[in-house]
């Protein structure tokens, strides 16, 4: 690297003052910056510290600073959200004293519930159930006509009201046995089962499986939840398991892994979160998707 000036001088090409530093003959050239451009930003740092001041800015240990406004988005929310309850307030008050079975018969009712329903379900229930309601794996559909706990407008509520394995007392609270893990099947059992709950559903099966072994095995360990026929029980939560829709998966490695470590997803219980006419409205827009009997 040649030697550097220090000698400030006007560069000759471009006419501007340099700061006298030169490396490899290129010269800095000492171009401030507009005065407009400091003054905007010695405004925006002064602007900076009254935001700090006027609105909660600063994280704490137990909290964070809540300003001279003492602002909250949550709180403005809370507010428009009051708003809105007080323009559908006659409405949504007819809703809460109306029979559900009554809701679907009245068109005004339905649409009200079907809207209110709509919204509510986006904000807590498609991250489980999906967007569109069509759940994902563990997560039932809401569009088809099977359901674990039942799916009449009365047993939609229920399940949305008490939550199922969700340590409310009024819950669902049946599980799927883990066969494999607790020693009450040995693996070659649990593959003998599965193949013969395959054939049920009209799934392919290993060639050679004794599926006569795997009803007897099904019989004398699943039947008490599932029935005789495998048709299943809301009263349990036990899933048909004739029809090929499968919560988590229909190919043998889950299968195997169901009867091996069991289920026992949890719904929560919307009650105490969800005022009454709104869980109505749930119930009635989930029973309205297409798969409600």
């Amino acid at each position: 690297m040649a030697d550097h000036a220090h000698h400030a001088e006007i560069d000759k090409v471009t006419g501007t003052a340099t700061t006298g530093h030169e490396w490899d003959g290129i010269k800095e050239l000492n171009t401030p910056l507009p005065r407009w451009w400091i003054w905007t930003f010695y405004a925006c740092i002064l602007w900076s510290i009254g935001y700090f001041i006027v609105y909660p800015a600063w994280p704490l240990m137990d909290g964070y600073t809540k300003g001279l406004f003492g602002y909250s988005s949550r709180a403005e929310l809370a507010v428009d959200l009051a708003k809105l309850d007080a323009v559908r307030g006659d409405k949504m008050a007819a809703l809460a004293a109306a029979p559900l079975a009554d809701i679907e018969k009245d068109p005004a009712l339905l649409a009200l519930a079907r809207a209110k329903g709509k919204v509510v379900f986006g904000d807590n229930c498609a991250a489980c159930h999906g967007s569109g309601a069509a759940g994902g794996k563990g997560f039932p559909n809401l569009n088809d006509d099977d359901w674990l706990w039942g799916g009449s407008l009365e047993q939609i509520e229920q399940t949305i009201k008490y939550g199922a394995r969700s340590g409310n007392d009024e819950g669902h609270m049946g599980n799927m046995p883990a066969f494999g893990k607790d020693g009450l099947l040995t693996k070659d059992q649990i593959v003998t089962v599965v193949n013969y709950v395959r054939s049920l559903s009209g799934l392919s099966t290993k060639p050679g499986a004794d599926l006569a072994a795997g009803k007897q095995i099904f019989a004398d360990n699943c039947s008490s939840c599932h029935g005789d026929e495998a048709k299943g029980n809301p009263e349990l939560g036990a899933p048909n398991l004739t029809d090929k829709i499968w919560l988590y998966g229909s190919d043998e490695a889950t299968m195997i892994e169901t009867l091996t470590n069991g289920r026992g997803g949890v719904m929560p219980a919307w009650i105490g979160r969800l005022d009454p006419a709104t869980i109505k409205a749930m119930a009635v827009y989930v029973h309205s998707l297409g798969g409600g009997k």
